[in-house]
């Protein structure tokens, strides 16, 4: 927070150069970044504590969410100067699985996060093989890197709630503290478990495992609708409905779709939303926000579905929470936006799912 309303005030120097305001700008990015990841690892570990995380059961392609997640930490490794390897083990149908996405996602995103904050040079290298020395079948991961490491006192202590408040690092102390506790009690909900080898000086390992119920039957690759849009979809201007009540938000997600928009409708409460389906049956998507004034978005779409059942809807939501997803699809939404809204990822979605 001092970082975003201290460089804030600093921004309003009319006498700053442009490259002062944009090292300035990214200050406070960096700084609402890290505030959002504790503001939502405070909720997570309040809500496993509290008992209502629920385990969300689909089919998840492994190898696809390695894959992506290789993709997205890269560029950040290159920045340290750091080789980041995926080995993948499985081909597919094996690499199809029986687990909570979102669950599974999470343990391996804070321990490739961890092990690329911790590593200044050498490599981090990520991976799975299948272990049947249980009595039945597991996938094992792992998260190696060439780091910092862990002394051997505190190798327990890091998965419990806030760890990093005593541990004398300056990287620690910009986190929650929290990740490993989420992974941790995500883990054990998945049945598995999670622990680390590791050696001062020379680096971490970090190993959990899950239980490997394959897919039978493989279905059609997942990446087909993330690519639908290229070629005539690509090019094809949407008519579109902004269902937001807050007016910056309004403001910045019409900015954001613009580029896709033909005419762009804002409407700030479920009553204007449903009044301008009905009088624009052309429109091709709708970004319903779910806390709305007079009735909530779930229940707004339901009433849309009534008699359109084609037009896209995109939920965005401020709360991001396990089940929320779920909740959006079975009121009839055709994907999931959390707030605060990152343009890529939007722009992701409209082209997962506007195909036309």
């Amino acid at each position: 927070m001092n970082g975003i309303l201290g460089f804030t005030n600093l921004l309003q120097n009319p006498n700053l150069d442009g490259e002062e305001q944009q090292r300035y700008i990214e200050i406070i990015k960096k700084s609402g970044d890290r505030m959002l990841s504790t503001v939502n690892d405070i909720i997570n570990i309040s809500k496993i504590e509290a008992g209502m995380v629920e385990i969300s059961v689909s089919e998840v392609d492994i190898n696809e969410v390695l894959t992506d997640l290789h993709s997205f930490f890269k560029p950040e490794a290159a920045k340290k100067g750091i080789q980041f390897v995926y080995k993948q083990d499985f081909e597919e149908p094996d690499s199809r699985i029986l687990t909570d996405h979102e669950k599974f996602n999470s343990i391996v995103t804070n321990l490739i996060k961890n092990a690329i904050k911790y590593t200044n040079e050498g490599l981090v290298e990520f991976g799975y093989n299948i272990k049947k020395d249980s009595g039945f079948a597991e996938l094992e991961f792992y998260v190696k890197d060439t780091g910092s490491g862990i002394q051997k006192n505190r190798q327990h202590a890091i998965f419990d709630r806030f760890v990093q408040a005593d541990i004398e690092d300056k990287r620690a102390l910009q986190g929650s503290g929290l990740g490993l506790a989420i992974s941790k009690a995500y883990t054990e909900m998945l049945g598995g478990k999670i622990w680390v080898e590791s050696e001062e000086g020379k680096g971490s390992t970090f190993y959990f495992t899950i239980k490997y119920n394959s897919v039978s039957e493989s279905k059609s690759n997942p990446k087909t609708d993330a690519t639908a849009l290229k070629g005539n979809g690509a090019n094809r201007k949407l008519k579109i409905l902004v269902v937001e009540d807050d007016e910056t938000s309004q403001h910045l997600i019409s900015i954001m779709v613009n580029k896709f928009a033909k005419e762009i409708i804002n409407v700030s409460s479920s009553r204007e939303a449903i009044e301008a389906c009905q009088n624009n049956a052309d429109i091709d998507l709708i970004l319903m926000d779910i806390q709305l004034p007079d009735m909530n978005g779930y229940d707004t779409t339901r009433q849309i579905r009534q008699f359109n059942k084609d037009v896209v809807i995109l939920a965005q939501t401020a709360y991001a929470l396990t089940g929320d997803k779920e909740k959006a699809i079975s009121a009839g939404c055709n994907d999931y936006i959390s707030k605060p809204i990152n343009n890529a990822e939007l722009i992701s979605l409209i082209q997962k799912h506007i195909k036309k």
